[in-house]
């Protein structure tokens, strides 16, 4: 949708959308030094609009040789933190494509579908179990490009905190 100045915006832009907690799961190992710097720097940016949680769970937390029992096991430390009123996005990079606009569009129809929270999975390095693409209200990717876990989270956050400022009507996003 485009404004009346040319700004492109959400058809919620303006209006009161529930801040529903987000919580961030991400399968993979320790963090780096600075994706951990901007995972901060966007927590705090997103902490006027919501609250905020951010969870990692182990990749092939038995060291595991099979692919498959990897991310069997990795999924079974995601499905245990995802809530029963969570509404759910999985990050997959064969889920479609959304732009800025379409992001906050995201968080409004969550905020309004009565979710108790938002769960955003990001998967290991060979993607997701069968149970959490089943559970997931949508499957959406940030790139046509497989990305990093890392990577995928430092995009994620920047634009979560983006599609908030389209909500609230804020001069971040032009």
């Amino acid at each position: 949708m485009v404004s009346s100045s040319g700004r492109t915006c959400s058809r919620y832009t303006g209006q009161a959308v529930r801040a529903v907690p987000i919580r961030v799961i991400t399968v993979g190992k320790k963090r780096a030094e600075g994706v951990r710097l901007l995972v901060d720097e966007y927590k705090t940016k997103l902490k006027p609009y919501c609250s905020f949680d951010d969870s990692l769970v182990r990749s092939n937390p038995r060291n595991a040789l099979d692919v498959r029992a990897q991310v069997e096991d990795e999924e079974v430390a995601m499905m245990k933190l995802i809530g029963p009123d969570d509404w759910v996005v999985v990050l997959d990079e064969r889920g479609r494509d959304v732009d800025s606009e379409q992001m906050a569009e995201l968080l409004g129809d969550a905020g309004n579908s009565g979710a108790s929270r938002i769960s955003f999975c990001i998967g290991g390095a060979y993607g997701h179990g069968r149970e959490v693409r089943k559970r997931a209200n949508v499957t959406i990717r940030l790139s046509s490009m497989v990305l990093n876990h890392q990577i995928a989270l430092v995009v994620l956050m920047e634009q979560l905190y983006r599609a908030w400022t389209i909500l609230k009507g804020q001069n971040y996003h032009h």
